[in-house]
Parts: structure tokens; C-alpha cells; sequence
């Protein structure tokens, strides 16, 4: 199905991408996870989802699939399972994911894909089960799908569940995908890895001076492809790397600066410009009313 194709009985949702526009690893917990700080950006760009009630109870995935990874495995199609047998609904949901967020490259788009199947099922299915339960239920899925679901720009602790809204002045962003997948738990494991930085405060971060990322010395003497657009970005402004993937970007305050900057980058690479904003796409789409 084409982006034009959405015939009777689909519906269209945004599944936006993120950028962590910093993150440390603070400690380790008894059970073995990482305690984590963050800000989550939400971005204007992402996925887009469409979604078909079915009467028969099945859950369908439609379309092109992500190359290994199974229907079962799929965070859409395992978001939908989990919300149908939390809420023991009798429906099922035909589901179509048009993937424009690159895979691997720490923008959020499995996240974002599942945050997006449960708020938007929780409302075409009329189960009414509110933003809170669903964000606890998006913990079960994947860190990071809390924050999609609240749909705000955060502050984030613990695995990064933990969120506070935060006011972020407007910004575009120079994206750049390298095209190199890391395994997270590879990452997380690596002796490089620095895991007791000091904990930051929101007030570090809004002077300017809590930009690093954890990963990004990791990943820079690991992968070469990453140490090059780094080097490439440096040209333009501070390049900086997204979560736990091989995404790089650059801010600006500015949108034709952006694209100016991005113009002067290599044609043969990966990069587009995307908006930064406070409230996200789909919560936008969720707060208008549904048609009859």
C-alpha cells in the first residue's frame, strides 16, 4: 500500500523519530539495567502508521517487513498484542508501517511505531485506557516507548521511563543515518564504555554544558563510517550522535541555516533536515476529533 492507497476503513497515525540530545549512564541497578539520563527531542518527521479494525480478532501486519525481523518480533504488531490482552479486547487491527525513520540509527523508530499502535488502538478500539496505563504498558516494550506515548519533549532518569516535560527552545536539526547497525546489548557491554558518569542537572543542560553521550566514544573508534561523518559534520557545527545508534546530528536555531549546512554536506550521504518541537505529531493527531 502506497502512501496514497488508504482506502475505507484505514486510518493514518505519525510515529515521530527522536534525537537524545545527550545521555549518561549514571550507574547500574541491582537487576542489571543501566540507571540513564537523557533529554528526549521529538522530532516533525517519522513513520507513518496505518491501522484497519478487524472484526475477526486477528492482529495483520500489511506491507514490507524491516529484513529479519519476523511478524511476531515486529514492536507494532507486539504493541498490538499486548494492548488487545491487557484490555481483553475482542478486536483485532490490520496494521501497515511506512518506514521513513532508518533502522539502527538511534532515532526511536521501533519505539515510536509501538508507542503509536497503543494510543491510537486504545482509541479505535474504544477502550479509553488514558495515557498513564499506557505508558506503563509501553515500558514493556522498549525503554524509550513511554516517551512517545506522553508525546512531549522530556527530561528522562532511570532506564529512561522516568519523564519530566521539558520547555526546548525551537531548533532544526541536520540528520545524517551512516548506515551502521549496532546490536545495543554489544554497546552496553563494551569495556570502553563509561558507566559512572556524575548526574547531570536540568539546569546543566539548559546552560549548554551537558552535550556528551556515552556511546559516542564507543562507537567513533569502533566504527569508521561514524568517526567520518563526525569529521564531516564538523564543518558545519558541533556534531553530536543520538542514543544508542549510529545517527549523528547537528543543531541550529535557524531553518535556513540548516538547510544552507546541509547543502554543503557529501550528496552521497544519508542527511535531511528535520524540526524540533514540544509536542508531538501524534498527540496533535490525538487531540483532534475523530470522524464519524
Amino acid at each position: 500500500m502506497g502512501s496514497g492507497a488508504v482506502s475505507v476503513g484505514w486510518s493514518e497515525w505519525p510515529a515521530p523519530a527522536k534525537l537524545n540530545l545527550f545521555l549518561r549512564i549514571t550507574g547500574r541497578r541491582a537487576d542489571g539495567y543501566h540507571e540513564l539520563q537523557t533529554v528526549f527531542r521529538l522530532l516533525d518527521w517519522g513513520d507513518r502508521i496505518r491501522l484497519r479494525v478487524r472484526a475477526d480478532g486477528r492482529i495483520v501486519r500489511q506491507g514490507d517487513r524491516l529484513p529479519g525481523v519476523d511478524d511476531p518480533a515486529d514492536l507494532a504488531v507486539r504493541a498490538a498484542a499486548l494492548l488487545k490482552n491487557e484490555a481483553n479486547c475482542a478486536q483485532g487491527v490490520d496494521i501497515h508501517v511506512e518506514k521513513r525513520i532508518p533502522a539502527g540509527g538511534g532515532f526511536g523508530g521501533g519505539s515510536s511505531d509501538a508507542a503509536t499502535v497503543l494510543c491510537a488502538l486504545d482509541r479505535l478500539w474504544g477502550l479509553g485506557l488514558g495515557e498513564g496505563r499506557l505508558a506503563a504498558l509501553g515500558v514493556r516494550l522498549g525503554a524509550d516507548v513511554p516517551v512517545f506515548v506522553r508525546g512531549r519533549s522530556a527530561w528522562a532518569e532511570g532506564v529512561g521511563e522516568r519523564l519530566q516535560p521539558v520547555d526546548l527552545p525551537p531548533a532544526w536539526y541536520v540528520l545524517v543515518d551512516p548506515g551502521i547497525h549496532v546490536p545495543t546489548a554489544a554497546l552496553f557491554q563494551s569495556p570502553d564504555l563509561t558507566r559512572d558518569s556524575p548526574p547531570a542537572k536540568i539546569a546543566d543542560f539548559a546552560a549548554g554544558t551537558v552535550l556528551d553521550n556515552a556511546f559516542e566514544p564507543v562507537l567513533r573508534r569502533r566504527e569508521p563510517a561514524i568517526e567520518a561523518v563526525f569529521a564531516g559534520l564538523a564543518r558545519i557545527g558541533l556534531p553530536r550522535l543520538t542514543g544508542t545508534g549510529s545517527g549523528c546530528f547537528v543543531e541550529f536555531a535557524d531553518p535556513d541555516v540548516a538547510q544552507d549546512a546541509l547543502a554543503r554536506l557529501p550528496r552521497q550521504w544519508n542527511a535531511w533536515v528535520a524540526a524540533g518541537v514540544s509536542d508531538s505529531p501524534l498527540r496533535d493527531a490525538l487531540a483532534r476529533p475523530r470522524p464519524d
